[in-house]
């Protein structure tokens, strides 16, 4: 897990969601809350809210719940 300061700051949810996708993530734009999204993790079923903005800090909560929840790392997104 990278540290705040080695995020990217020109990462935006369009990529992350592209990334998302090609590890077997499906995303929702119905199951979020407003402008959010749903990512779900395939094989477990667990699911991650991506939020609209995605600042670094926003983007750091988002990874540590990605890793948490499915074992994908920063490293193959």
């Amino acid at each position: 897990m990278p540290s705040r300061s080695e995020l990217s700051g020109d990462l935006n949810r369009k990529k992350l969601i592209k990334a998302l996708q090609r590890l077997d993530f499906t995303i929702s734009t119905r199951g979020g809350k407003g402008s959010h999204f749903k990512a779900t993790y395939n094989p477990n079923q667990k699911s991650i809210t991506i939020p609209a903005d995605l600042h670094q800090s926003a983007l750091y909560y988002v990874l540590k719940e990605i890793k948490l929840h499915t074992s994908v790392t920063w490293a193959q997104i």
